[in-house]
């Protein structure tokens, strides 16, 4: 369970910013709060702070399930391919569909903060990044 855990870690930095995990990843931080089996077969939620430095913009990605983001601190522009871009702020809710590309980037003067829960197919990798 520690290795998936990990694995998810991983990824889930490497979608973010569009980087490998031994790239180092300056002004941006994830931690794990908790990644549990759901009562719908082959699904796993994970839920996560994430927290970006001003001007901080991830790397284009997908993930094989749902993104539900809450912003606790800051501003953040979610892009998702095919539409424009909406800027979201503290106590603002934020979603994305299974499979459409998207980016976040922090818009704001100071650092945000997010809570994002992912449900994904859980013998999929949690993101994968688009070029």
């Amino acid at each position: 369970m520690k290795k998936i855990i990990f694995a998810f870690f991983l990824s889930f930095i490497s979608y973010f910013l569009n980087v490998t995990p031994a790239q180092q990843i300056a002004g941006f931080s994830s931690v794990e709060l908790q990644s549990r089996d759901l009562s719908v077969p082959g699904r796993v939620a994970a839920q996560r702070i994430i927290e970006m430095e001003s001007g901080v913009v991830g790397g284009r990605h997908t993930h094989p399930g749902e993104e539900l983001g809450y912003v606790i601190e800051g501003a953040v522009e979610l892009t998702i391919d095919g539409q424009a871009p909406q800027i979201f702020k503290a106590g603002e809710v934020f979603f994305v569909a299974a499979g459409l590309v998207h980016r976040g980037a922090n818009v704001g003067a100071v650092k945000s903060r997010l809570l994002a829960t992912h449900i994904v197919e859980k013998s999929k990798p949690a993101s994968s990044p688009v070029q």
